[in-house]
């Protein structure tokens, strides 16, 4: 198995509004903001090359959209997914998977692309952008993104979601034999008297995370790689800013499930040295945890490509 960062370019979100109820006087000194109060975040990927397999994890935000659409969030950088994946050797045509850790529009923008009418250049149909691939969602989080609620709504973008069904190229993951249920966001496994977040298998080598506070049913992979643990951790802790407790953001439909997510997962991530895959961090790439007076902190910061 070999591991690849796939960077598709940077993008701004209001500082507030990522931090939650943490004062802009501590975050601005952990992601400083410009003038408008916004602050830069990656648009950062995972491709899993295993075998005869390509697994791209998430895709970015995509270049679709139009330029009142832009001019919200600041799309900005030389990265690309396209030159990212160049760089290691492959093409869009080369994934065999796209695994959607869950449907907001900075997540899964990439999935599908403009098909261009030429010579005219005027826009065309809207196709998957990876046409040799499957790509993966879960049932309870298709119908969630597909019925949105009015508040998550502006997340979930039609023309990033539908042209994924209507290709035929969409599966979903199961559960054990059966799907999650819808109706019960916030769903753990009870062992014991311990409770523990749902993990299921996906496919050799990866298994993945059920998580419910940032949306219904967002999903982390779990990797087993040369010998440890890495966890692609999407919107549960976008950024090792967001690693202390009460750092939920306010973007998240359920924010104490968030936090009794992150409390269970930091717990079992510590103490099993897991590495973590972050997928929003400007800076940081990975890290591991360490126990700490104050509770669990970063330990050591690295990239991918160190492991």
């Amino acid at each position: 198995m070999k591991l690849y960062s796939i960077n598709t370019g940077y993008f701004k979100l209001d500082g507030g509004a990522m931090f939650g109820v943490v004062p802009k006087s501590i975050w601005n000194k952990l992601n400083p903001a410009d003038e408008n109060n916004m602050c830069s975040w990656a648009l950062r990927c995972l491709l899993v090359e295993d075998e005869d397999r390509l697994i791209l994890i998430d895709n970015g935000m995509g270049d679709k959209q139009d330029e009142k659409f832009f001019g919200h969030y600041y799309l900005h950088g030389d990265d690309t997914l396209v030159k990212s994946l160049a760089q290691h050797g492959f093409t869009r045509d080369d994934i065999t998977d796209v695994f959607l850790t869950h449907l907001h529009f900075d997540h899964c923008g990439g999935s599908i692309v403009r098909e261009n009418d030429l010579p005219t250049g005027q826009a065309g149909k809207l196709v998957p952008a990876f046409k040799n691939a499957t790509y993966w969602s879960n049932s309870a989080h298709w119908q969630w993104a597909t019925e949105p609620n009015a508040r998550e709504k502006a997340s979930f973008l039609k023309e990033n979601i539908l042209p994924i069904e209507e290709s035929g190229q969409l599966k979903l993951v199961q559960l054990y034999g059966f799907d999650k249920p819808d109706s019960e966001p916030g769903w753990h496994t009870i062992i014991g008297q311990e409770e523990k977040l749902q993990s299921v298998s996906f496919k050799k080598n990866i298994d993945v995370i059920y998580v419910d506070g940032h949306t219904n049913s967002m999903m982390l992979p779990k990797i087993n790689y040369n010998g440890k643990t890495i966890v692609f951790m999407a919107d549960l802790l976008p950024s090792a800013a967001h690693i202390p407790l009460p750092y939920v953001m306010a973007y998240d439909m359920f924010p104490l499930t968030t936090l009794n997510e992150k409390k269970l997962f930091l717990t079992e991530a510590e103490q099993n040295n897991y590495v973590l895959f972050f997928e929003h961090d400007p800076l940081i790439e990975c890290c591991t945890l360490q126990m700490t007076e104050k509770g669990i902190r970063v330990k050591e910061t690295f990239k991918l490509s160190d492991l």
